[in-house]
């Protein structure tokens, strides 16, 4: 794997590719806040500006990413405000140089106001609606909220990694090692639950909101989940969480044991941002942006939080 994998993708490459969609750039870049991803807002000459996603390379394959794409459509088509890809020749998924990129449009907005009761239960009732879409067939290639992804494949990556000091070693895998047994045994005793098409990373920051409501962004986490894991990161206590779901309520049932998974799924949350931050340490990006995960402290901490989270399940 490309220890700088976007180390080619200058500024020229970014108009260039943009140009070959048949579009003319004005020259306005601007770069915006995205690790996983490199995103570009792109001025066009006489036309509202783009929005450029250039795919992390390696991460999903070209059908995973078709997959989102056609879910953003899907959801489009229902009148859902969510922002799906712009078509060129057929085609929503582009390559260029080397790189695998998409053009959506720039669609504004603000961060909601999760203290509003009014704007969580409209929240909940977009959520529902996404989710009777999501509800309709399975992805086939994009995987799962699962131990699997959010447990196991971050702890191998933060064991292969070098940035846990080696005399933590062995504390981080008895640590993450009874959050899993812990998350394991608290998924058993909720039982199956109705798996579906989920937004999958459905936090403040992928909610913009406009004077006519709120619309999500950023389908690149979208995988197969219970409905909860769209519900929870938007609740910031047991009353945000009512006020979501008696909005949600309004248009979709909501399975009530569900919301004895939030622990287990916030615990995978937690483990899985420390295995990300590992495994895409090699980027540049990643240590600019986090540079306490070079710190035996932040890993003594975050050991003693995967401790606590154990206790809790």
């Amino acid at each position: 794997m490309n220890a700088e994998p976007y180390a080619t993708l200058s500024p020229d490459r970014v108009l260039d590719a943009i140009t070959a969609c048949g579009l003319w750039p004005d020259g306005r870049l601007l770069a915006l806040n995205s690790y996983e991803n490199r995103v570009w807002q792109v001025g066009i000459e006489d036309a509202a500006p783009v929005i450029a996603k250039f795919y992390r390379p390696h991460r999903w394959s070209d059908a995973a990413i078709l997959e989102e794409h056609a879910y953003a459509q899907e959801l489009a088509d229902a009148e859902i405000p969510v922002v799906a890809p712009l078509v060129f020749g057929g085609r929503t998924l582009l390559h260029h140089d080397g790189f695998r990129y998409a053009l959506t449009p720039r669609r504004g907005g603000r961060a909601p106001t999760l203290e509003s009761v009014e704007q969580l239960e409209w929240l909940g009732r977009l959520i529902a609606r996404i989710h009777q879409v999501g509800a309709r067939e399975a992805f086939q290639h994009r995987g799962r909220i699962d131990r699997a992804t959010l447990i196991e494949q971050p702890m191998r990556a933060v064991l292969a990694a070098s940035l846990l000091p080696p005399s933590l070693h062995a504390a981080y895998r008895a640590a993450a090692g009874r959050v899993d047994d812990a998350v394991a045994a608290r998924l058993q005793a909720v039982g199956p639950v109705r798996q579906l098409r989920l937004h999958g990373d459905c936090h403040p920051g992928n909610v913009l909101w406009t004077d006519a409501g709120p619309h999500f962004v950023d389908l690149d986490d979208a995988r197969m989940g219970p409905a909860v894991q769209d519900l929870w990161m938007l609740a910031n206590d047991d009353a945000a969480m009512q006020s979501l779901l008696d909005g949600y309520q309004q248009m979709r049932d909501f399975d009530f044991s569900e919301l004895a998974l939030v622990p287990a799924l916030r615990a995978m949350r937690q483990v899985h941002y420390a295995g990300w931050i590992a495994s895409r340490w090699h980027d540049p990006a990643f240590p600019a942006a986090f540079p306490f995960a070079a710190e035996a402290r932040w890993w003594e901490q975050h050991i003693a939080d995967l401790h606590e989270l154990a206790d809790d399940l």
